[in-house]
């Protein structure tokens, strides 16, 4: 490929939201500078790789109305299964995530201006919280779309997301947004101020960023199905409720959770962050960076389900006599009560993200670079539960208030607190991370280009539960503490090298030496053949591997409520406890990926690139499915009933899952990317095809379920900016999901295929102030029901749940 063409190969790869700018020829070849690509550490003249990236630039996020990174990552073609987000209301600590091709959040890297980021939930966690990325900072997204562990080591699996900062800027910026839905309700809103000016010969960049995101309920959308729970206000005994005189009755009423529970979890985000960056003589450059970023989250679930066992000798006989069969009490009987006396459990979090980078970078006399950088980053974490059950309180106050707890009347609060019935669970946790790393750069005179480089790791993490959780007394699941650490020694090798005028071979190799398990080597082959100057094909071939990091390493046994279907029909309820268990002795997970795709630019402005991908894991830390496992051990399966500890005869009182190297994934797509640039408007269409998703010897392709996720065969995003004059410009933006089937308890079901509208308009005032304003989901498009779903009948991560929003910002720049 020419470099008349230096920038084919990003035009095709990168959507047209991309506001990477590609230089034209006679501007190019005097303008020549070394830069570094994600996915490859040697610097070098162009973009020209092996490797597939997509890039979103800070223009396409202003206008499209998003606040969040999650959810510009979330809505990409390449993302499947589950992430986290603001629509996650149960069990999401309030962090969000990205899941690359749905292989899992912990086996994509997040990167901050390609170096590591500190996994930022409410503690001892295995990913990034990308809430702690403000959206002011950010200049582009790169998304590397094939495993990269051996250039970035561990959990570069499915592939690398690398925010880039902005910097070398100068002026102030200010931006003040807001949105709302409308339907009037989930309130959000936000402002950030960004200024760069020359101090002490180099740029300092500071800003600051403030976002708010309001509430909505669950039972205030219409097509939310009344939640039914056998849990109720009114309590039971043995599955009865008390009609008075010694006489009970079978339950008649179940409870709707929904009018209590979010739909839309709010959070408020404070972000302060600066880069400096400084010339210390004409070869040596300092740089650093620093971030905080405070969270306050909540979340809010329907008021506790308290599940007693009560001991028959110790309650009266009018309350027992109901249940004696053929002259036999049993020894207990199940007293159930939905509390909400005491009001709705509300999660509140509180964490505190810090990162800081400094780097020094240097041009040798041959012409070859080094860097060396230290990166420091922290998190803590304060999370609590309001309204709270104390189940050994609870106990003790039902056998000494009886008729109290049995009349079906409304308790007091003041009756529940009395007795400490009811508590504020209070939790804390935090990650640290500590990186050293050194690289050398050179690009030899038959344009063989190399990097080698060093790195050390240290990385640690801990969550402490509440007392009364640790020791099992809450109605919640138990929980243990989780503590640990560990460090990794890594170095590595990097090379490009043309071995023909159009043929250039790439290759990297890595070494990384655990304290936990032991070391582990990676490697990676990749070639681009430049067809002709329009067209280019290219392939890699590459392994990889995932730590066990220190959540599944040292992880406490914790239980979980978990949507399951019983088979045996013993338990009424969608959610059933599991037991989750860590394992000290885990291996490294292992994986080989394989790209190969072509570059073409079909005419001028009109190119396309379409690659087949294809990952394959073994070794994996997994669960097993323990709704599969339930399922065959239903059907007789012993082998299945022992792994996941449950008896042929549907006892899942000690039902379990634990942490294993046993498990397996198998995925494989296409992507096609079509891109058209005229003078006044892009066309964009990015769609990923999924051929396969097998995880553990289940294939997924083309379902939908509550835990797992979505794994649609078809998702498409369509993009078209229209600038009608210099001041205004047009974005319209199309998201199609192709419909999913999936099975429930024995019953199939599937979803249709839908497609969400959003229309945003930007009109420059002035050189100086812009105004942008739009709506998403114009059409309102409701979710597809999922039976089985992880929450208001659907997969909130899946389908929106909140509906039509429209939004409005205004930026000023002086």
């Amino acid at each position: 490929m020419t470099k008349s063409t230096l920038g084919l190969a990003v035009i095709a790869a990168i959507p047209m939201f991309s506001s990477v700018h590609v230089l034209a020829a006679d501007e190019a070849a005097n303008s020549i500078e070394k830069i570094q690509v994600t996915g490859s550490r040697i610097n070098r003249t162009d973009m020209e790789t092996a490797s597939p990236i997509t890039v979103i630039g800070d223009d396409f996020i202003a206008k499209s109305g998003f606040t969040s990174v999650a959810d510009i990552l979330s809505t990409q073609p390449s993302a499947a299964g589950i992430s986290l987000g603001a629509s996650s209301n149960n069990g999401s600590g309030g962090s969000a995530t990205v899941n690359l091709r749905g292989m899992g959040s912990q086996r994509t890297l997040v990167l901050l201006n390609g170096r590591r980021m500190v996994s930022s939930g409410t503690g001892a966690d295995s990913s990034v919280d990308l809430n702690t990325i403000p959206v002011a900072m950010i200049k582009s997204i790169e998304i590397l779309k094939d495993g990269a562990s051996a250039v970035y080591g561990s959990d570069a699996i499915a592939g690398v997301v690398n925010i880039i900062t902005k910097k070398d800027f100068e002026g102030t910026e200010l931006n003040v947004e807001g949105s709302r839905t409308t339907k009037g309700d989930g309130n959000n809103y936000g402002t950030s101020l960004l200024h760069g000016m020359q101090v002490a010969d180099g740029n300092l960049v500071v800003g600051a960023q403030f976002s708010s995101r309001g509430e909505v309920i669950q039972s205030d959308r219409s097509f939310v199905p009344a939640g039914q729970s056998s849990f109720i206000p009114q309590g039971t005994l043995g599955g009865k409720t008390y009609e008075g005189n010694g006489e009970f009755a079978d339950r008649t009423t179940s409870y709707d959770f929904t009018t209590s529970s979010y739909a839309q979890t709010p959070n408020d985000l404070y972000s302060l962050f600066t880069s400096f960056d400084k010339e210390l003589d004409a070869d040596t450059t300092f740089n650093v960076d620093l971030m905080y970023t405070r969270r306050d989250s909540s979340q809010q679930l329907a008021p506790q389900p308290a599940s007693v066992d009560l001991l028959t000798a110790n309650l009266d006989n009018e309350y027992t006599n109901a249940f004696i069969v053929d002259g036999e009490l049993a020894d207990s009987l199940e007293y159930r009560r939905r509390m909400v006396d005491a009001g709705p459990r509300i999660y509140e979090q509180t964490t505190d993200t810090y990162r800081a980078s400094v780097a020094l970078q240097g041009v040798l006399d041959n012409d070859a670079s080094w860097d060396v950088s230290a990166t420091y980053g922290r998190n803590d974490s304060k999370d609590k539960v309001q309204n709270s059950i104390n189940a050994s309180q609870v106990e003790q106050s039902i056998y000494a208030n009886q008729a109290i707890w049995f009349s079906g009347d409304a308790l007091s609060r003041d009756f529940l607190t009395a007795n400490d019935s009811i508590y504020t669970e209070s939790n804390e946790g935090g990650n640290e991370q500590f990186i050293l790393s050194a690289g050398y750069s050179a690009l030899t005179d038959n344009d063989i280009g190399y990097a080698i480089g060093i790195e050390n790791r240290f990385e640690s993490g801990f969550y402490t539960p509440d007392l009364i959780t640790q020791l099992g007394q809450s109605t919640a699941a138990q929980q243990d503490p989780t503590e640990g650490d560990y460090s990794v020694q890594s170095i590595y090798f990097e090379t490009s090298m043309p071995v023909l005028e159009v043929v250039t071979l790439e290759g990297a190799a890595r070494y990384d030496n655990y304290s936990t398990f032991g070391g582990e080597t990676t490697w990676k082959l990749g070639a681009t053949w430049d067809v002709t100057d329009s067209f280019m094909v290219r392939s890699v071939l590459a392994t990889g591997f995932r730590a066990p990091n220190v959540a599944e390493l040292f992880g406490g046994n914790s239980g979980s409520y978990d949507y399951l279907a019983d088979p045996w029909g013993n338990e009424q309820d969608a959610q059933i406890l599991v037991n989750y268990t860590s394992d000290a002795d885990l291996q490294a997970e292992e994986s080989r990926s394989f790209t190969f795709g072509m570059v073409w630019e079909v005419v001028d402005g009109l190119s396309t690139t379409l690659d087949y991908w294809k990952f394959d894991i073994t070794n994996a830390i997994t669960r097993l499915d323990v709704q599969n496992e339930m399922n065959n051990c239903f059907a007789g399966d012993t082998q299945s009933c022992d792994s996941v500890n449950i008896t042929p005869a549907g006892d899942l009182s000690n039902l379990s899952s634990a942490l294993t190297n046993v498990g397996s994934q198998k995925t494989s797509g296409i992507d096609w990317n079509i891109g058209y640039t005229a003078d006044n408007y892009r066309i964009n269409l990015d769609t990923t095809y999924l051929v396969e998703f097998e995880q553990d010897d289940i294939d997924y392709t083309g379902t939908i379920d509550g835990n797992i996720g979505g794994y649609s065969k078809i998702k498409s995003n369509l993009s078209v900016n229209y600038d009608l004059s210099d001041a205004f410009s047009v974005l319209y933006n199309a998201r199609f999901i192709r419909g999913m089937s999936g099975d429930y308890y024995g019953e199939s079901f599937s979803t249709d295929n839908v497609v969400y509208h959003d229309i945003s308009m930007t009109y420059n005032l002035n050189e100086s102030l812009k105004v942008t304003g739009g709506m998403n989901n114009i059409f309102d498009k409701e979710p597809e029901e999922v039976l089985g779903g992880n929450d208001m009948g659907t997969v909130p991560e899946i389908y929106d749940v909140i509906g039509s929003r429209v939004f409005a910002s205004i930026n000023y720049k002086f």
